[in-house]
């Protein structure tokens, strides 16, 4: 009975030490943040709080796992509100498409050449000029100034105006006032142009160029710029410089438009001024002759030529009143190649 007794007190001091100690066990555990970790649990309570806050560091863990305690079980994304957009500035201007980069199997396609008309031109005062006739050369055109008033530009283009010569200045202070309009409504119909310049002998080289300069565009596609150089008695300049001082002008004022258009001006002429002052000269030119009774080859022997003026007296639909007649001296196909080359 006394061992009994014994053995009962015995067994009961071991129940109470064990429960003791289980609770401080607990206790402990309480205050420290499991390690068991996973990124669906998150476990907010107080004492992890506390413990998150204390001065020991906390040990190290894997980056997925420290974001699944930054906070409370994320929503499924299809019940979240839609994020704020930032707000930007309207812009000023409109988006410009970004073409498509280009296939490098794919070949550019060729520019379309301009249409060319047949010359259905009549002549107040027509000349046989037999065999050399500019009626057997392919590509023709006119010259026009204010005096052939508001043109008809695509009735004339029609009739056969592939190209046309167009007045914009002469001397250092005049400006043609058709040229604006002139230059604007021969583009839009379709006509290759370009601008001349009338000489004027009373008045500096690099006074003239400088005028034409300002007041005739540079433009992709146009025709070379042209001088017009000849003796006129209606001209208020009655001055007739001598064979060198001429051409030491007139290369001083083709210099300067070569530079700033990028092409070789054209130099127009008549039989008298010519053989005064150009015959033998200026062979890397290229000329614009006027011969209105026989063929270039018979009133400038020898000299090589571009276009020829061989009418003063043109009629057209499109035009009231006479008008310039010019043609190119090649081929179709040659005025082609000649455009395509000032194109750029």
């Amino acid at each position: 009975m006394r061992v009994s007794c014994v053995l009962t007190i015995m067994f009961s001091c071991l129940v109470l030490t064990n429960c003791q100690s289980s609770s401080g066990v607990d206790d402990v555990l309480a205050q420290r943040p499991s390690q068991e970790m996973t990124s669906s649990v998150v476990r907010p309570s107080r004492s992890v709080t506390r413990v998150a806050m204390a001065t020991v560091p906390p040990s190290p863990v894997p980056q997925q796992e420290i974001l699944a305690w930054a906070g409370p079980v994320p929503e499924s994304a299809a019940i979240l509100p839609p994020a704020p957009s930032p707000v930007m500035a309207a812009p000023t201007e409109r988006p410009v498409p970004q073409p498509a980069p280009a296939d490098p199997m794919v070949k550019a396609a060729p520019q379309a050449r301009m249409q060319i008309y047949s010359r259905r031109f009549r002549d107040a005062k027509p000349i046989n000029f037999g065999p050399a006739s500019p009626k057997k050369l392919a590509v023709h055109g006119v010259d026009v100034s204010r005096w052939q008033g508001d043109v008809d530009w695509a009735n004339l283009r029609m009739q056969g105006a592939n190209f046309a010569y167009i007045k914009a200045t002469d001397g250092g202070d005049h400006i043609d006032p058709m040229f604006k309009t002139n230059w604007r409504k021969a583009k839009e119909a379709g006509l290759k142009r370009g601008a001349y310049h009338f000489f004027y002998w009373c008045r500096t080289a690099g006074e003239q160029a400088d005028w034409f300069i300002r007041n005739v565009p540079r433009e992709p596609g146009a025709l070379p710029p042209a001088i017009d150089v000849e003796w006129n008695g209606e001209s208020s300049c009655k001055r007739r410089p001598s064979r060198a001082q001429v051409l030491e002008k007139m290369q001083v004022f083709m210099d300067k438009l070569e530079k700033h258009y990028g092409q070789r001006p054209i130099i127009y002429t008549a039989p008298d001024f010519y053989r005064d002052n150009l015959r033998g000269e200026l062979a890397d030119y290229p000329f614009w002759l006027r011969a209105v009774a026989a063929h270039p080859s018979k009133v400038y022997p020898g000299r090589r030529w571009l276009f020829w003026q061989y009418s003063g007296s043109g009629l057209s639909h499109g035009v009231s009143g006479r008008i310039d007649l010019n043609v190119f001296h090649g081929s179709e196909e040659e005025w082609h190649n000649w455009v395509t080359a000032r194109a750029g």
